[in-house]
Order: C-alpha cells, then structure tokens, then sequence
C-alpha cells in the first residue's frame, strides 16, 4: 500500500485520485504462488501536488521546460519571496529585486493558463510551468502571473512571451502576487 504525505492543502480532485489509484493497486495485485514470499509493500510517497510554492517542470511532462532568455525576467526572481500571516492570510514579503519591477515594463516568458474559454485571450494567467492536472494549480501564487492584454492574445500550449507594466501586489483579494496589464505578445 503507498503511504500519502499531504504537507499542504492539496485538490480534493487529486487526493480523491491518489486514494483511488492506491487502492487499486492493492487490489489488484495478484495472491502469491504457493511457496513464494509476500513482496514488502513501498514505503515512499506518491508526489502529490500541492499548489503552494514555486512552480517544478516534472520529468514526465509532454511539454519542454521553458528555455533560458536573456531578454525575459527570470522566474527565480518572482518565485524568491517569502510570506507572512496576518489575521488568517497569507501575505507576501517581497524583497528588493521584486520591488524594483513594481510599476515597471516587462517581458516574461511562461504557460498560458486561460480564464475563459475561446481561442484567443485577453485575461489569463502565465506560469513557470505548465498546467497539467486540470484541478489545480501548478505551483503557488509566486509563480504565476496575472496578465490582462491590448490585444487578443492566440492560445497555446507551448510557452509564450508577454510584455507590459507590471505590477507587485502587497495584499491583492485574489491572492495574486504580480499582475501585467496593457500586455502585448512577443515573439
């Protein structure tokens, strides 16, 4: 039987599968051959998602990872940031290299993560990684940004690059930590 560690909330929708896919396996493992030993069941966790914290690219991806650019803000910058609780919410702390792109243009390069359906996009989220379960999220809010464009932005899975003011969020209702408006796509 596989033992689950939940460090963090996680998505109901992937413990829910977790659990299923754990004891099926138990189910479905066939009664030793007469005389032969029980294997020992594994002891180590399943990786589950958590939602929280930066962005990882699994390794069993069917999407690249993002490549290294010289002309889009790092995502080491955004997701270096620590929080605080104040009341019941998680806050942000942001340090001297997230404060200095507050009200500053910007490019970053990243997964669109559309809002609303159709095939172009005006309000949508970018990520550091792609979404790959469609019931949460790939990492936590310091590793996605919300971006609002100009003009309709064509919807891809492959990465894109969005350029436009940007913003640093203290204390947003959403619990975003960065917004780009007026954005423009970029090749």
């Amino acid at each position: 039987m596989y033992r689950v560690v939940l460090k963090r909330s996680v998505c109901a929708a992937c413990v829910a599968w977790v659990v299923m896919m754990s004891v099926g396996a138990a189910h479905a493992q066939s009664p030793p051959a007469s005389g032969a030993s029980t294997p020992s069941a594994p002891t180590q966790a399943l990786p589950v998602p958590m939602g929280t914290g930066a962005g990882e690219h699994g390794a069993n991806s069917p999407f690249a990872p993002l490549q290294p650019r010289a002309d889009v803000l790092p995502w080491s910058v955004l997701t270096d940031v620590k929080t605080k609780t104040v009341k019941n919410r998680i806050l942000p702390v942001f340090g001297a290299a997230q404060q200095g792109l507050n009200q500053k243009t910007q490019r970053i390069q990243g997964f669109m993560m559309p809002l609303d359906p159709g095939e172009k996009q005006r309000h949508f989220l970018i990520s550091s990684v792609p979404l790959t379960c469609s019931f949460c999220l790939p990492g936590g809010p310091e590793s996605m940004v919300e971006v609002t464009t100009k003009t309709p932005v064509r919807y891809s899975m492959e990465p894109v690059v969005v350029e436009g003011k940007f913003a640093v969020l203290a204390d947003d209702p959403y619990g975003m930590y960065y917004r780009m408006t007026d954005a423009i796509a970029v090749k």
